[in-house]
């Protein structure tokens, strides 16, 4: 079993987008029993909340639900669990980097470096409006089809 985290700093909208979109694309290509996803963020402000409703609407446009998910806050015990923990933006990556336990480094990545043909390096925050809800989706769809090659490519 392959397992895949996704963080951002709240877990209200990237990271459970990108939950919801790669559990989607892992469904579809038929490994639902060889690879699961989960999502946290680096903060504990919304935990126990689900996605912002402006992520939910997003995703729904697209045939995925993600109105059941609920934020938790990333912990320790996550770099063990997961083979992959996966930050959004430069942020959250140095945040992870921090709190990674020695020997789990070779497990955090950043998204995008799973995408193709973009000239951008980070998922940014949709929530106080840098980027539309939709540019984030199509950015996490890109990455996720890249990360999922990646994975039956390297672990599968």
């Amino acid at each position: 079993m392959v397992n895949v985290l996704f963080v951002c700093m709240g877990n209200i909208c990237r990271s459970p987008t990108a939950e919801g979109v790669f559990r989607g694309m892992v469904e579809k290509a038929g490994h639902g029993d060889a690879i699961t996803a989960d999502s946290s963020g680096m903060a504990d402000w919304h935990r126990g909340n689900p996605p912002d409703s402006r992520s939910q609407t997003a995703a729904r446009r697209r045939g995925i639900e993600i109105g059941d998910l609920r934020a938790r806050q990333t912990q320790l015990s996550d770099f063990h669990r997961f083979d992959y923990v996966i930050g959004m933006d430069n942020d959250n990556m140095s945040d992870l980097r921090r709190l990674c336990p020695a020997g789990c480094e070779d497990r955090v990545h950043m998204m995008l470096d799973f995408a193709e043909d973009l000239s951008v390096t980070e998922v940014p925050d949709p929530y106080y409006g840098a980027t539309g809800f939709e540019d984030v989706l199509d950015l996490i769809e890109n990455a996720s089809r890249g990360l999922l090659r990646h994975i039956m490519a390297q672990d599968l």
